[in-house]
């Protein structure tokens, strides 16, 4: 005939360092990936926890949606924050993104 048959071959020893040499490269990309995605995310998560933590009445800030203005009051989860003279806007302490220098904003 033109097909040969097959023939079962016999299974070789099992290798003893295989199992643990097919989890090598899963664990070395979970290292990885925590060494460059993970821990810098919680890191900054916690420097921005700190920060909303020492917000107090005075400081410059600019929210997450890009207002700027000076804080006039602040309570457990809310600041009142004074965009100019006589406006004042009500923020989440959670949006705000980043504290200025003091005399960053002159115009208020």
């Amino acid at each position: 005939m033109l097909i040969s048959p097959a023939y079962a071959q016999a299974a070789g020893a099992a290798d003893p360092t295989g199992g643990i040499m097919g989890l090598l490269p899963i664990v070395l990309m979970f290292v990885v990936l925590w060494f460059l995605m993970i821990r810098p995310q919680m890191k900054r998560a916690k420097e921005h926890k700190s920060m909303v933590e020492a917000l107090a009445k005075g400081d410059e800030v600019v929210t997450q949606g890009g207002v700027a203005g000076r804080i006039v009051k602040v309570s457990d989860n809310f600041i009142t924050v004074e965009l100019a003279p006589n406006v004042e806007v009500a923020v989440q302490r959670q949006a705000v993104s980043t504290v200025l220098p003091k005399g960053t904003l002159k115009a208020l």
